[in-house]
């Protein structure tokens, strides 16, 4: 029976892994074994913070709007339900640029939310 040697792929995988670890600091760009480790490590970090880079986002653009709605005088859970009351929906990332970029349109929403009226909520069916 012929011998399959596989010098070839591992030497090729081995590259591939080294190739990944390039700019780790020490052996962790050198040494494969540690290079491995270093590499999956880094993939799993990888995975995980994009996941919490939208937590952190959606954390950020709530900060900006709660400010701003400071300096207009209203507080931020009721200038959202008071956009909620008025049938507006943008999101906070749009509401967060608004914030900091147009100050004078953000000052309308505010004013908005502080005239909606709240909706009546539908009644529930009754019981028989």
């Amino acid at each position: 029976m012929v011998r399959i040697k596989t010098s070839v792929a591992s030497h090729r995988r081995k590259k591939r892994v080294l190739k990944k670890a390039k700019g780790q600091f020490g052996q962790r760009s050198r040494n494969y074994i540690q290079a491995k480790r270093s590499v999956i490590k880094g993939l799993i970090y990888q995975y995980r913070d994009r996941k919490a880079k939208k937590r952190e986002f959606r954390a950020l653009w709530i900060i900006r709007i709660n400010a701003a709605c400071h300096e207009a005088g209203i507080k931020y859970s009721r200038f959202i339900k008071g956009l909620k009351d008025a049938n507006i929906e943008l999101n906070r990332k749009v509401m967060a640029e608004l914030a900091v970029t147009a100050p004078d349109v953000f000052k309308e929403l505010v004013n908005i939310a502080q005239g909606a009226k709240p909706q009546a909520a539908a009644p529930a069916p009754a019981a028989k």
